[in-house]
């Protein structure tokens, strides 16, 4: 058979990546793969299947898929992954473990594969329209993606469900069915076994055509892409923060626009359209002194100095104190903070004298002397003197000789803590 599908996606010599769930989908895909790869003696594909643990034939799939690949000499891994319902539901939080799992198994030059075809395609548009999405999620599954630095494609996605089926059939493949795909409490399959047959029933072309509006929106989504990249690049900072003052002269689908690509080179999902009147009406018009917050899933946006930040929810730090014993000895901080080292390369601070403990903590108040600065400073003011927004003031370390003040590695020394002509040593804060 033909396997332009296959080489109009990946090169030669290729270093593949299937996700192999062992259903109907990704057996016709990794059975291609292998009949093709005797064609193409350098590519080399590999299968990763991920364990939801959802069901109680689990284990049974798991061991189908690596019976599979061993069949045909293609290594296989199996992934076990939580997946907390809590997270947007069961059908999105299996999703995302699926994904998260997967990328974070690929090697550097690798391509990861899915299995998902045209009725997909269609499944995904309508669930689109379903949430009221605009071109981006009408734009449904794109062929190709970069994620990463990773490439992911779907070879499938212009093939129906009964192509692959007449694929699987006429080569005898075995393949697994999953049973939560009768369940119609799930939307996905409500649509698959309700919804989709009508459709096709009276239009028999209905995938197809639908395919081809998800296409034209997602070249719509591109020349936007295109005309707007140079003006959002001009508004973000080497930090990834942007600088909003110039959207608020912009008309509403322009600030709009540019707001979704900026939030989704971020990483985060599409806001919906109230969402962004949200973040233009709540954070950009706040008051000057104010300290904005909208929290979107596992993310919260919040502006500083006439910048928004997209950033994961933090936790604060504020009630954490460490003892620094011995000072020898690397500090670990919470929170995947990094760590603290003591290094006599520098006599930055003074030693702590006899009955001074070092003790870290993550919050300051009162008035301090720092080195450098003439007078003394609220701590508050003090933050605002070096520019460090409200959200990280309670997840920097703070260095203290019992309860004075002593220094924030790498930001400031109270004359407290100087060590001034006698012999010192350095904090140093290596942070992921």
């Amino acid at each position: 058979m033909s396997f332009s599908h296959l080489a109009a996606l990946l090169p030669a010599d290729a270093r593949c990546v299937l996700a192999f769930s062992g259903g109907l989908d990704s057996s016709v895909l990794l059975h291609q793969l292998v009949s093709w790869q005797r064609q193409q003696p350098q590519l080399r594909v590999r299968a990763l299947h991920v364990h939801h643990g959802l069901s109680p034939n689990a284990d049974r799939w798991a061991a189908h898929c690596q019976q599979q690949c061993q069949q045909w000499h293609i290594p296989c891994e199996v992934l076990r992954v939580q997946v907390d319902a809590r997270a947007g539901g069961i059908e999105a939080a299996a999703r995302t473990a699926r994904y998260q799992a997967l990328f974070s198994h690929l090697q550097p030059g690798e391509y990861l594969l899915t299995a998902q075809h045209l009725d997909d395609q269609a499944e995904t548009l309508l669930l689109a329209l379903k949430r009221g999405s605009g071109p981006a999620g009408l734009a449904a599954m794109p062929q190709q993606r970069q994620v990463n630095g990773h490439w992911h494609l779907r070879p499938l996605l212009n093939l129906s469900r009964q192509q692959l089926e007449a694929y699987a059939v006429g080569h005898q493949l075995d393949w697994i069915d999953d049973e939560s795909n009768a369940d119609r409490r799930y939307d996905r399959n409500f649509l698959r076994q309700d919804v989709l047959p009508l459709l096709q029933a009276r239009w028999p072309h209905f995938s197809a055509a639908s395919a081809r509006s998800a296409a034209l929106c997602g070249e719509q989504e591109q020349l936007l892409d295109e005309l707007l990249s140079e003006q959002l690049a001009q508004l973000t900072d080497a930090q990834g923060a942007l600088h909003f003052p110039p959207l608020l002269a912009c008309s509403e689908a322009r600030r709009h626009a540019l707001l979704r690509r900026w939030i989704g080179e971020r990483g985060g999902a599409m806001p919906a359209r109230d969402a962004l009147q949200r973040i233009t009406d709540e954070v950009m018009h706040s008051r000057e002194d104010a300290q904005p917050c909208l929290r979107f899933g596992a993310h919260e946006l919040r502006r500083y100095r006439e910048r928004l930040y997209w950033l994961p929810r933090q936790h604060s730090l504020s009630q954490h104190s460490l003892t620094w014993q011995p000072l020898t000895q690397p500090l670990i901080l919470p929170d995947g903070l990094g760590e603290l080292r003591a290094s006599p390369a520098l006599a930055e601070l003074r030693q702590p004298v006899a009955d001074e403990q070092v003790i870290v903590r993550f919050q300051a108040h009162g008035y301090h002397h720092v080195v450098g600065r003439a007078g003394g400073r609220e701590m508050k003011k003090l933050w605002q003197e070096l520019g460090v927004p409200p959200w990280q003031r309670e997840r920097i370390p703070l260095i203290y000789y019992n309860q004075t003040l002593i220094a924030a590695p790498g930001l400031f020394v109270t004359r407290a803590g100087a060590a001034g002509e006698t012999q010192g040593w350095q904090a140093i804060w290596s942070t992921p």
